[in-house]
């Protein structure tokens, strides 16, 4: 079929529906098909494609008496089609969660060493008080979390602050006291009070680069007078291999206190013992964009979820 060419003067505007439409033929490459995965009759779906064709001035297909072939040039519309319709999509989401707070899609990024351990408590929460809210989760490292705040892809964080970003608001949820995990019989296993001092010699076993965890405890070994030549023995990405190292007697290692249930009930080859006040400690909290759309609505999962974490071994924020 020859391109047809628009009019001088006629507007190139093509229809939502014209690019539904024709993102359907491209995927299906069977006019019946996509008219049935969108609900349309097929001489309509036909007619916005071939209206689309005459908008653009581009011939989108290559139809024969058999099957449906996109064109060099439909092949690089159609994904240009998906990215408008994803993209209205999402437009559609942000008005419709604006019309009513806690529907539609809300993106939570998580760092590590925070979701085991807090998400049953926030599952739960929006299970029981905002069901019709669309929580998508995604486990990430801080700086991966924070690109996906500020680019758009995530809506709300939940990590370990101070953070120290620009254009990033933070919503304190609470402070929770590391511990630090020995082998069983570790001179320091039981003991309540024990000096940040002890810190400084230690055989002591971190997490990989990149988890903000790793660079807490290092910043705790340095008040503690740690030298930097002290050993650092770093050779688990997650906490779960990191408590079955020490376990195995090759060190030591700090644990957030809310951690500590779900890594260390199931070896009874690890011990454990508690800091001298004051102890160490970690302040989680959730982020978001400064100017947020939904910033009331974050702010009310905020301080709900604060509530919820209290009977959890926190202290929690004010």
């Amino acid at each position: 079929m020859a391109a047809t060419v628009t009019p001088p003067g006629r507007p190139r505007q093509p229809s939502l529906s014209q690019l539904k439409a024709f993102a359907a033929v491209a995927e299906h490459l069977h006019f019946r098909d996509a008219a049935a995965a969108i609900g349309m009759s097929q001489p309509a779906l036909s007619g916005a494609v071939a209206t689309l064709e005459d908008t653009l001035g581009v011939q989108l297909l290559e139809r024969t008496t058999r099957k449906v072939l996109l064109s060099p040039a439909g092949e690089r519309l159609a994904a240009r089609a998906r990215s408008v319709l994803a993209e209205v999509g999402a437009l559609l989401e942000e008005a419709e969660a604006a019309r009513a707070p806690f529907t539609g899609v809300l993106r939570l990024g998580v760092i590590p060493t925070v979701a085991p351990y807090l998400l049953p408590t926030v599952l739960r929460l929006v299970r029981e008080q905002y069901p019709r809210l669309d929580l998508q989760v995604h486990e990430e490292q801080t700086a991966s979390l924070l690109d996906g705040l500020a680019q758009g892809r995530l809506d709300l964080l939940l990590l370990a602050v101070p953070l120290g970003a620009p254009g990033v608001v933070e919503l304190p949820l609470f402070d929770e006291d590391f511990v630090l995990v020995t082998p069983r019989n570790h001179w320091l296993g039981g003991r309540t009070d024990i000096p940040r001092e002890a810190l400084g010699e230690l055989d002591l076993l971190l997490l990989d680069e990149g988890h903000c965890l790793r660079d807490q405890a290092l910043d705790i070994c340095r008040e503690a007078g740690r030298t930097e030549g002290a050993p650092v023995t770093t050779t688990a990405a997650g906490l779960s291999t990191l408590v079955q190292l020490v376990g195995g007697g090759l060190g030591v290692t700090l644990l957030p206190r809310t951690a500590l249930r779900v890594e260390t009930g199931r070896n009874d080859e690890l011990a454990t013992g508690d800091f001298a006040d004051p102890a160490p400690t970690r302040r989680v909290a959730l982020a978001m964009r400064a100017g947020a759309a939904r910033a009331e609505e974050f702010e009310e999962l905020a301080a709900t979820l604060r509530e919820a974490v209290r009977p959890l071994p926190v202290r929690v924020a004010g």
